[in-house]
């Protein structure tokens, strides 16, 4: 009984185990993230492994992670940097209206719930964006478009996860609760993303094409039957941990080749 316990394979401790990835992830998310305009290509690669670790996925952290911020970097860093200017936007014109403007109170409230409305919309496009562009090859504007319709058609799971992040944040930046503070200082914004990985995993295996399809047959999100491939939501492959050992062995194999 014990033995059992104590296995690693044994559902607790592979769950545990998931812990300390997001540990690693935390410090690889920070300090790929210093340059400011990398937060995209990190935060989509954090994405990429907790979304492995909510199929339960076991492969190897920081290679995967790496794997991601190298394939996703040019496109990740583009959404990023829209997404950053669209903020600054939004958080100008709302502290314009709050704090600067001497208009009719009818306007200010009028504008204000405006602006309101976008950034909520804003917030749940935040929410899909990254994960998507871990777990799908699309072009930039196909991205934005499957971020916002799949924000909408799941628009409960998207409110449980806006909430959910909003409260654990709440409790350890604004009401500086010390216990959440600690648990941010460990695992930081994987800790939300893996959360968040475990509500998105179910939705987007909607979106997977069953084992016996071909790739042919996958079909974008919202998508005209006349649309073509480029914009077709595909899933990426996940490298796993015997193909990489194979392509290593194979590697080993042709330099030795050469060297007889």
């Amino acid at each position: 009984m014990f033995s059992g316990f104590f296995n690693y394979d044994n559902p607790v401790w592979r769950f545990i185990g998931k812990f300390g990835d997001l540990i690693l992830l935390n410090i690889l998310w920070l300090v790929c993230s210093i340059p400011i305009f990398t937060i995209g290509a990190s935060t989509t690669a954090v994405y990429y492994v907790t979304l492995k670790l909510a199929r339960d996925d076991d492969g190897y952290t920081i290679r995967s992670f790496f794997k991601s911020f190298k394939e996703n970097f040019k496109q990740s860093t583009i959404i990023w940097l829209i997404l950053l200017v669209v903020g600054v936007i939004l958080g100008v014109d709302m502290y314009f209206f709050t704090r600067l403007f001497t208009g009719g109170g009818t306007i200010r409230t009028v504008m204000l719930t405006v602006f309101l409305a976008m950034i909520i919309v804003y917030v749940a496009v935040f929410t899909y964006i990254f994960p998507l562009q871990a777990r799908f090859f699309n072009t930039v504007k196909r991205t934005f478009f499957n971020a916002f319709f799949m924000s909408l058609r799941h628009l409960f799971h998207t409110i449980g996860m806006i909430v959910i992040d909003g409260v654990l944040v709440a409790i350890g930046f604004v009401f500086m609760v010390p216990p959440m503070l600690m648990i941010f200082m460990l695992f930081g914004f994987p800790l939300l993303a893996f959360i968040n990985s475990y509500i998105l995993t179910p939705i987007f295996r909607i979106y997977m094409p069953e084992e016996e399809q071909e790739e042919h047959e996958l079909r974008p999100l919202f998508a005209d039957e006349e649309e073509n491939e480029s914009s077709l939501l595909m899933a990426k492959r996940d490298e796993r941990p015997e193909e990489v050992l194979d392509k290593e062995e194979i590697k080993a194999e042709d330099t030795q080749d050469q060297q007889e």
